[in-house]
């Protein structure tokens, strides 16, 4: 038997509303399940808060609204947080991302997260 989580997309405003939204969907109150982009990836693997050893699909409703806000603006503060606790090496890269992001131009956060949805856990994702 297949377990449906869902997102209500309303409620998801920023990255942090997501890492809430989930982590209750799929946890409970307060749950966890990652609160960056390599912790989710872990989770989406069968890492740490994962569903144990179930088929699972996780319904994202109300998408579109999500992507409105996780677009280029939530994307550039994002960048901003990145840029101020990356590696020197890693800050070249990043300022063009946030230069891009800024312009309205890249990856959004909507862009990052399905893409890990896709990578770490094919076919699991529904966009609705």
């Amino acid at each position: 038997m297949t377990t449906t989580y869902v997102l209500d997309g309303r409620q998801i405003r920023t990255l942090e509303d997501f890492w809430r939204v989930i982590g209750e969907a799929i946890n409970g109150p307060g749950g966890y399940f990652g609160r960056n982009l390599d912790a989710f990836a872990d989770c989406l693997s069968g890492g740490f808060g994962a569903p144990d050893d179930r088929e699972y699909v996780v319904e994202w409703r109300d998408h579109q609204v999500s992507r409105q806000h996780l677009g280029c603006p939530e994307t550039a503060r994002q960048l901003e947080i990145r840029l101020s606790r990356c590696h020197p090496t890693n800050r070249p890269s990043v300022f063009a991302d946030l230069g891009a992001a800024r312009d309205g131009r890249g990856f959004t956060v909507f862009d990052w997260l399905v893409k890990i949805f896709d990578d770490r856990a094919p076919g699991v994702l529904r966009l609705q």
